[in-house]
Formats: structure tokens, C-alpha cells, sequence
């Protein structure tokens, strides 16, 4: 059996969907190598089966976590403090030699050759291409480097609060020492892209052998029609949507089968999604949850269901459907209101009832930055 191994972790049960889809597309590829995952305590029992299914080893480990809020608070994801864990991958000493792999990567094409690179090669991070991002990186497992870093951290801490930081300050000739240390950035693509990324994206997605959903949009977050087998990608992902398409084929084809109730979060309530069916209430209430959760994080679909015209469409259908009867008490009124829980076909005289069907838009998954504007002509 190889010496070679392909790393994750996975910290709760809704990360795990993610480390069983990297899994399913490493064997898609052809890898000839081992799969090891790293799990901490609050992976559930149920889930950690499943990764058994699939990966060589699973092994726990314990949380670390940098406690860094100030540097943390400057990226805006406190979560990554706990991404300090990753460190124990170079416990991992039965294995020669690794490649760490995020949870939120989806390998594209057979990257076995990264085995033939030397500790410690990554990719160029896109924020900041003398970084490299930890996202995907070679390493040599050893207990003795394994108790450098941390000592390092301990003493030095790290410049965002997070694994990339602490892995760049340690590494730090990354960008100098050798360049046979540098990957070529399509080991390591971010799947989000701003304006002047389109082009090279389009250029040579044919090429990238590991796609990367860095930030908070994970692929697992947006919002995916039962129904219809197809993924609402928003907008500032369209480049990727068969990318994204994949990632849920994979998902559908090899991982959802083998969801059950008793796992935690998305991955237990997943796990009730029946395909090409009409949607029971249950689905209805989970795919309402997660346009909502997308709405709510960014990522909005302007173009379509969360256009403007369909935010004002939905407004004034409520103002059309007000009661002829204007004679009701305030009493009534409020207890009209609350009783609809939210989608009032009643109608409203008041200023503060017109906010509240703006409100009611919003809470649809209407995007944040335009419907602001709607309710702010209203105050």
C-alpha cells in the first residue's frame, strides 16, 4: 500500500459533506494513493462511519485554536481560529510524505504527481501572491517539525489569526528559497473571482486540476432545487457553475444515500432531500433556510429570483391584497399581521406595516444591498 497520503480535516458534520465530496473526487481521478482525515470531537459518531466508507484513516485530534480575535476580526471569520488544528497532520508519521487538501476543495484531475514535490510546496494565495495558500500544500510528516511550529506559534503567533498566517510566518522563504516550491496556481484555484479573474479563469479552467471554495460560500451552502437537480449558483460564482454542478453530482451520486438523521446540522437535515420529487413542507422549510442563509451571507441572485423587479413584484402584490374593510381595530390588525407569520395577503395602512412587508421580501432571500434601498424609501 502507498506511503503516500492525501490529507483533510473536519471539524463538525456539515464540513464533513465537504471532505466526503474531496474523497469521491480523488477517487474519481484515479488517485493510487491513501486517504486520511483528520476529525475532532465535534464530528458525530454516525458521520465519522461514513468517512470510514471512504477514507484509509480517520483519525481524531484535538481542537486548537490561535484565540487571535483581533486578527481574526480583520478577515472577518472568527471561525478560523480553530483551523490551528491542521497542524496535526504532520503527526501523521506513517505516512513518507502528504498532500494537505481543505475540506472545500473538489480535485479536478489526477494530482498524484504533487507527490513528487518536497515540503513545504503550495500555491500562491490570490490576496497576496508572495503568501501561499494553506488551502493545498506538500508536506513531510514529523513529530520533530510537528513541535517547531507549534512552539513558533506559541512564541509568534500569526499575522490573521489563522493557519495561513502562522504557515506563512514559519515557512517564510516560501516565495524565495526555491521555486520548484511554488505550484502552479492551478493546483489551488479559488472559485470565487473578481472582474479582472474572469478572463484567465475562462482561459484556462480547461487546466486546473483543483478547484478551491476559499471564503465563507461553500459549495454545500447554495441553494440546490431537489426538484429540478440543479444548483442556484450566485452570481459572483456563474464562471464555475458547472464546476459547482459537480460538486453536487458528486454529492447526489456517492454521499447523499448514506446521510441519516442523526448527524449534525446541514449533513442530518440533507439527509431528508428526496431528488426529482415534489417538495414535501420539510423541503420546502430546509431550501427556504438556505436561500435564506445565501441571501444572508452575500450571495444573491440578482439577475434572477432575487431581482429587484421580483422584490417590488412581491411589495405591491401585499399592497394589492389589502382588506376592503378599513374598519378593523389596531388589535385586529396586529393579530392579522402575526398570524400569516410573515406573508401578509391582508394589507397594510401603516408605515410600519408597509416595512414589515419589505421585511417579509427580505426574509424570502431577497439581496441585502437592493432591498435596503426598497425599505429605505420607506422610512
Amino acid at each position: 500500500m502507498s506511503k503516500f497520503a492525501w490529507v483533510t480535516l473536519t471539524t463538525n458534520d456539515t464540513y464533513s459533506l465537504g471532505a466526503l465530496v474531496l474523497a469521491h473526487s480523488l477517487r474519481r481521478a484515479g488517485t493510487v494513493h491513501q486517504l486520511a482525515v483528520l476529525v475532532t470531537p465535534g464530528v458525530s459518531e454516525s458521520m465519522r462511519e461514513k468517512l470510514k466508507d471512504v477514507y484509509n484513516v480517520v483519525q481524531e485530534v484535538n481542537i486548537m485554536d490561535s484565540q487571535d480575535a483581533a486578527n481574526l476580526a480583520l478577515l472577518s471569520r472568527p471561525e478560523l481560529g480553530i483551523t490551528f488544528t491542521k497542524l496535526h497532520c504532520w503527526r501523521l508519521v506513517q505516512f513518507e510524505k502528504c498532500v494537505f487538501l481543505d475540506s472545500d476543495t473538489l480535485v479536478l484531475q489526477n494530482c498524484d504527481e504533487l507527490f513528487e514535490r518536497e515540503e513545504f510546496s503550495a500555491a500562491p494565495d490570490v490576496s497576496w501572491p508572495d503568501c501561499f495558500n494553506s488551502g493545498v500544500f506538500v508536506f513531510q510528516p514529523s513529530q520533530t517539525t510537528y513541535d517547531k511550529i507549534v512552539e513558533f506559534a506559541l512564541k509568534n503567533g500569526s499575522f490573521d489569526g489563522g493557519d495561513q498566517g502562522l504557515l506563512n510566518q514559519y515557512f517564510a522563504d516560501w516565495a524565495t528559497s526555491d521555486i520548484k516550491k511554488r505550484l502552479p496556481f492551478l493546483y489551488n484555484v479559488t472559485a470565487y473571482a473578481s472582474y479582472c479573474y474572469l478572463p484567465a479563469f475562462k482561459q484556462f479552467r480547461d487546466k486546473i486540476k483543483i478547484l478551491h471554495f476559499a471564503g465563507k460560500m461553500k459549495p454545500w451552502l447554495m441553494h440546490y432545487n431537489s426538484q429540478s437537480k440543479v444548483a442556484s449558483v450566485p452570481t459572483d460564482y456563474s464562471h464555475a457553475n458547472d464546476l459547482i454542478q459537480m460538486w453536487w453530482n458528486i454529492f447526489f451520486d456517492h454521499v447523499h444515500a448514506q446521510l441519516n438523521t442523526n448527524m449534525a446540522g446541514l449533513a442530518g437535515a440533507l439527509s431528508q432531500l428526496r431528488l426529482g420529487e415534489p417538495r414535501t413542507p420539510e423541503q420546502e422549510a430546509y431550501e427556504h433556510l438556505m436561500r435564506r442563509q445565501c441571501w444572508e451571507s452575500g450571495q444573491v441572485d440578482y439577475m434572477g429570483r432575487d431581482s429587484f423587479d421580483n422584490i417590488w413584484k412581491r411589495i405591491t402584490q401585499t399592497l394589492e391584497n389589502k382588506p376592503a374593510d378599513d374598519d378593523k381595530t389596531d388589535e385586529e390588525s396586529a393579530a392579522t399581521a402575526t398570524n400569516d407569520n410573515g406573508n401578509n395577503q391582508n394589507g397594510f395602512s401603516t408605515t410600519a406595516n408597509i416595512q414589515r412587508i419589505a421585511a417579509a421580501a427580505v426574509s424570502a432571500g431577497q439581496p441585502k444591498s437592493k432591498s435596503a434601498k426598497a425599505s429605505h424609501r420607506f422610512k
